[in-house]
């Protein structure tokens, strides 16, 4: 057995996370070594309990690293140790740093200049839009953007980046055979093709629950520069990312929202408690200035006067605005386009000056 193949198993099992897992290699100096050893051995070790032993010692019966591997050759799954050179440089270091990460896609060097934007399930029109454009922007700038693949924040958060052809990262609180929630598949095919990756440090039939969330929660806010919280409420999984972030040393950034409403009211205790307000994705760019980072060149962000490839899509809403300032409602009666993608197209039309929103949700060609 490899040590690879012994770290596998090791992470299998159902009463050995990261932290036990380290402790087992510190003290038998490798994850082979660890599983040789006998009930009463293993008892030594520190949090290593009777009921661990038991169960380490006998790892065979909950435990198939081989079909572990063959599966994830299958469906073109990478998987890393702390030992291998794709493996994320800002887990690394973690005390409780995942010893397995499965990872459908590709990891890129360029991906270390990241940020995490999170935020509720349960999110608004002004929530979606809000933080579809701070990923729009800050992904066409050249960073990485980290969410977690869940409804809501999440999902604008990598739609967002996509739309900006940029780079993102989706980290799964479940194994990547059991993709949560189901009906981001597409978009987790998406990122995986080309775009970025999807990852888990859970095997990979493993399904969501209560704890696996947190866990990956701990994933995004250790792997991010900073962490962005655009829309929750003041109880959200995502003020504990802020917090580990916050922990870890990383900035945190909100965004503001109506004081009049629940949904961001997270938001709003961070900024009382000392996270940065932003209104715009420039203005985290701004503080990002020191690192050396960009987009590939053949990926250079143009001019917005520049640009005239659009698609016949976007050309589509530009006519329909033509004569006059409509809602997201009357563009999709106009082009006949659904509203979740008339909502992508405003915001790249927007962000590349071509049109302007106004007060009450309308909006107008630039002229």
């Amino acid at each position: 057995m490899t040590e690879a193949e012994a770290l596998i198993a090791l992470n299998q099992l159902p009463v050995t996370g990261p932290v036990k897992i380290r402790r087992l290699l510190e003290h038998f100096g490798s994850a082979v070594n660890a599983l040789k050893q006998p009930n009463t051995t293993l008892q030594h070790v520190q949090g290593i309990g009777p009921e661990a032993a038991k169960i380490i010692s006998n790892w065979q019966s909950h435990a198939d690293p081989s079909t572990e591997l063959a599966l994830a050759k299958e469906r073109n799954i990478h998987i890393l140790t702390q030992e291998d050179e794709d493996y994320p440089v800002a887990l690394r270091d973690a005390y409780d740093a995942p010893v397995i990460l499965y990872v459908w896609g590709k990891l890129e060097e360029r991906d270390l200049h990241s940020i995490g934007i999170v935020g509720s399930r349960k999110l608004t029109h002004y929530g979606r839009e809000a933080a579809r454009k701070f990923a729009f922007q800050l992904a066409g700038a050249g960073l990485t953007v980290i969410s977690g693949l869940a409804r809501g924040i999440d999902t604008a958060a990598h739609e967002g980046a996509l739309a900006a052809k940029g780079r993102t990262i989706g980290v799964l609180g479940s194994g990547l055979l059991q993709l949560y929630p189901p009906e981001n598949l597409a978009l987790a095919e998406k990122i995986a093709d080309g775009n970025g990756a999807i990852i888990s440090e859970f095997p990979l039939q493993t399904s969501p629950d209560r704890k696996t969330f947190p866990q990956r929660n701990r994933i995004v806010a250790y792997w991010s520069r900073a962490i962005l919280v655009v829309e929750c409420p003041s109880r959200s999984g995502s003020l504990i990312t802020a917090n580990l972030a916050n922990e870890a040393g990383r900035q945190i950034y909100a965004v503001p929202g109506p004081i009049d409403r629940p949904t961001s009211g997270g938001c709003h205790d961070l900024i009382r408690d000392g996270a940065t307000l932003v209104t715009d994705g420039s203005q985290i760019l701004d503080d990002f200035s020191h690192l050396n980072f960009s987009t590939p060149k053949d990926e250079e962000p143009r001019p917005a006067e520049t640009y005239l490839d659009l698609s016949d899509e976007e050309n589509a809403v530009l006519k329909a605005l033509d004569r006059d300032d409509l809602s997201i409602d009357e563009v999709v009666n106009a082009t006949q386009l659904p509203a979740h993608k008339i909502s992508v197209i405003l915001m790249k039309l927007e962000l590349r000056n071509l049109v302007l929103t106004l007060p009450g949700q309308r909006f107008k060609r630039r002229r």
